[in-house]
């Protein structure tokens, strides 16, 4: 049971590797360097592919927290 959880918590990494790789870049000209970036663009609702990526980051981030505590759970026992 243990190396299941151990191979899962590995493939969860690798995908989270992968989706955070996929993200859109942020641009980053003088204006946002300046300013923050919250003046112009940082208070627009993402739309598409972005949100769709930011969804499946926050789900594998949270799939691989809880595989981490159940590893931490059944190696202490």
């Amino acid at each position: 049971m243990y190396n299941i959880f151990m191979t899962l918590l590995i493939i969860v990494s690798i995908l989270i590797i992968i989706a955070t790789m996929m993200q859109p870049q942020k641009q980053q000209d003088a204006l946002n360097a300046l300013s923050g970036g919250a003046v112009f663009s940082g208070q627009s609702k993402k739309r598409g592919f972005e949100a769709f990526m930011e969804k499946v980051t926050s789900v594998l981030l949270v799939l691989f927290f809880v595989l981490a505590i159940v590893l931490a759970y059944m190696s202490s026992k």
